[in-house]
Formats: C-alpha cells, structure tokens, sequence
C-alpha cells in the first residue's frame, strides 16, 4: 500500500528553557498581525469605501483586543459546549487549560460576532461594516491554525486507500489517511481569501453586510466539504445520517449568510463621505 510519509514536526517552535511557544499559538499571533495589517490597509484605501471608511485606523487598533478575547474566550466555549461537554463536565478545572488544545470555529465565530457588536455600539461605529472587515481577513488565521493542526498531526482525515497522497499520521494508526488538514487550509484558507479579496475590491463594502454574507456562505460551504474527508471527532464520531458535528454547525452559517446576501444586495450602495 503506497502512502506518503508524514514530515515529522516538532510541535514546540521556540523554547526558553521551561517556556515553549507552540506552533498553535504562533498560528493564532500570526493571524491576528497579518490580519489587523491587512484591515488597516483595507481602511486607508478610500477607493473601496467610495469615500471615506466608516472606522479609522485608531478604531480597529483597539478593536484588536476585543476580538482576540472573542476568539480565545468563544472558541473555547466552543469546543467545551459542542464537542467534549459530557467530559468538561466531570473536570471543570480543565476548561481553563487552552494550552492542552481544543478549539470551536464557530464558538470563534460567535466570539467575533460578539465582540464586533459591542465594539461597534460602544464606539458608535457601523457594526456590519467593521464585521466585513473582520470576516475579509479572517482566512489568513484559518489558513494558518490549518497548517499548524497539520504540524501538529491532528484533526487528520479518514482512511483513504485510493488516492496517492494518504498520509499515516503518528496518532491516526497505521491507515493512509486523507491530510485533510490542508484540505481545509486550501479551501477556508486560500480560496475563501481570494474570492472575499476580490469582492473587496469589486467594492462589495459599499454594501455593509455583504462581506460578512459571503464568508458565513462560503466557510459553511468548504467547511462541509472538507468534513466529508475529515475524520470526526473521536468523542462523537458519526451524527445523524453519517452528519459530523462541523456540518451541522455550518448549516445555520449558511442559511444566516444567504439572508446577509440576499438584504445587502437589496440595498442601495452607501456613498462615504469624502474626507
């Protein structure tokens, strides 16, 4: 049985000495920096705005803050509530301990929800604008929180026995499995960033909401497709109908993000105010 070798990594990037900094968490830092560079860039760029952007460039500094807590702080609910509670139940103390792993992206998702409506009211500022911006350069930390589950040899696919490029993970046994790690960071990553990128410049920000229809449409859409090679969580294995759980939490992301679709299309593109 042919299969590729999986390329060993060491999970730890940088250590001094009892301190180590893992290669999760640099995914996470890493995705938050690029993505706030990139937001600034978005905001100074009046073109796509047509006129001036609703946010300064002070406003999604200190929004930073607010939405790295939303993603930490909703992720974690996240994964407790939808995919291991029966076990955090019997050991609560454990639901504090981020650095063992164990994180939701729709618990993220509805972090970031979060933080951006009271970000937004607390500022006064648009909250479906600054959400577009939030969701245009979320790609860049799915894309990096997917290599780094692929360093770390997790979250691999199912045995896959007819495709040349099956991996044997060191925890997955010694099947060839699909490294649907990547899968994932293509399609959330790569793809889900170039066509929300060109929906930017095509100057979907002028229809607030628009940004956000998309990606909630278009992640729920990889996301399923990348779980049909994913192998599920070990905790809950197979759902109804052979469903995982990131399917069915996608499926409301959908339906929630057609609606966004459908109502900033609808309205009359907003003209900024010339600064």
């Amino acid at each position: 049985m042919f299969a590729l070798a999986f390329p060993v990594f060491d999970p730890i990037a940088v250590s001094f000495g009892p301190f180590a900094v893992r290669w999760y968490a640099l995914a996470y830092i890493g995705g938050i920096v690029l993505g706030w560079m990139y937001a600034r860039a978005i905001i100074r760029n009046g073109r796509l705005w047509g006129g001036t952007s609703p946010i300064t460039l002070l406003d999604m500094d200190d929004f930073i803050l607010w939405v790295t807590f939303g993603i930490i702080l909703g992720g974690r609910t996240g994964y407790v509530l939808f995919y291991n509670l029966d076990y955090f139940i019997q050991h609560p103390a454990e639901i504090i301990e981020l650095w063992k792993g164990g994180m939701s992206f729709h618990g993220g998702f509805l972090g970031c929800v979060a933080a951006v409506l009271l970000f937004g009211r607390r500022r006064g500022i648009s909250v479906l604008s600054l959400g577009d911006i939030t969701c245009a350069v979320g790609p860049i930390g799915l894309f990096l929180g997917r290599i780094a589950n692929f360093i770390n040899g997790e979250l691999w696919g199912r045995v896959a026995k007819d495709v040349s490029w099956a991996m044997v993970f060191p925890t997955g046994g010694p099947d060839p499995r699909h490294p649907s790690q990547l899968y994932e960071a293509a399609l959330e990553g790569i793809v889900l960033f170039a066509v929300l990128a060109l929906l930017v410049r095509g100057g979907a920000l002028k229809r607030p909401g628009l940004i956000i229809g998309a990606f909630a449409t278009l992640y729920g859409i990889f996301r399923i497709t990348g779980e049909c090679f994913r192998e599920p969580d070990r905790q809950l294995g197979f759902l109804w109908g052979g469903l995982t759980m990131g399917m069915l939490l996608s499926v409301p992301m959908i339906l929630a993000g057609i609606a966004f679709l459908v109502v900033a299309w609808r309205r009359k593109p907003l003209i900024a105010p010339q600064g």
